[in-house]
């Protein structure tokens, strides 16, 4: 079940569950501002935790944290002679954390999807990056670019304009908790919303050896095979092939 972030009333918030996997009385936590802000800091923590467990098992479906307002592509205006484009946040402040897809739109309106290159490894894999290191600042149409740090260079400097001509597919961080907030949940799976109550937990019990520790460890371990079995088979729309596995018989 989806687990709200605090429930004084019912109860079953994750703020009073924490109360009870550390052995508070009822609200202990809930009722001090002091503990509350740093339990709610050891939340958010864990969704960073929670979410890149997911990001690297989610396979082709396309996770994003359903809290935030719109999808996970943003764009930018495509500036004639300007080779860099920076990214650092979406329209709504959240950090970006990778870029995995680029299109930029050509002279006659059209995106095109633009391929990924390395400007570090383009020997060893005989990609030529020229355009992107030989300093002569050749303009035309993109075709590739490179990530650096936190923006993209395209390989040819663009010799026009257009409006959100830079569109990019991103992954990103997690609509987080305030101290505020009551009824708002996690935006992934509720089957997993009890980890940001077992991950906080077991830092305050290892910090304050409390006896429960092992128990909250397997626990972890346990819904968190379960998370990473559930993200990768959320694409159940793609067909899955069974492959043949080369056998010794030595």
């Amino acid at each position: 079940m989806s687990i709200p972030y605090s429930d004084t009333t019912n109860k079953d918030g994750l703020i009073q569950n924490y109360e009870d996997e550390c052995g508070f009385n009822d609200g202990d936590v809930s009722g001090n501002t002091t503990l509350l802000a740093k339990v709610n800091g050891d939340i958010n923590i864990a969704m960073d935790e929670v979410l890149a467990d997911i990001f690297d098992t989610g396979g082709t479906w396309q996770f994003d944290d359903t809290n935030h307002v719109d999808y996970p592509i943003i764009t930018t205006n495509l500036v004639s002679g300007q080779r860099d484009y920076t990214f650092v946040t979406d329209e709504q402040g959240s950090l970006i954390l990778d870029i995995y897809k680029v299109l930029v739109m050509d002279a006659s309106g059209t995106y095109q999807e633009i391929k990924p290159v390395d400007q570090q490894t383009a020997d060893s894999s005989n990609v030529n990056v020229d355009t992107l290191t030989d300093g002569q600042d050749a303009g035309g149409s993109v075709t590739r670019y490179d990530k650096t740090a936190n923006g993209i260079f395209l390989d040819l400097i663009p010799n026009y304009s257009q409006t959100a001509g830079v569109k990019i597919y991103i992954n990103r961080e997690a609509s987080y908790f305030t101290v505020a907030d009551t009824t708002k949940m996690a935006g992934f799976s509720g089957l997993f919303h009890y980890l940001l109550v077992l991950l906080p937990a077991y830092k305050y019990a290892r910090i304050h050896t409390l006896p429960q520790i092992d128990r909250i460890k397997n626990d972890i371990l346990v819904m968190k095979k379960a998370l990473r079995s559930y993200y990768g088979k959320r694409e159940r729309d793609i067909p899955r092939r069974l492959r043949a596995s080369n056998q010794s018989n030595k």
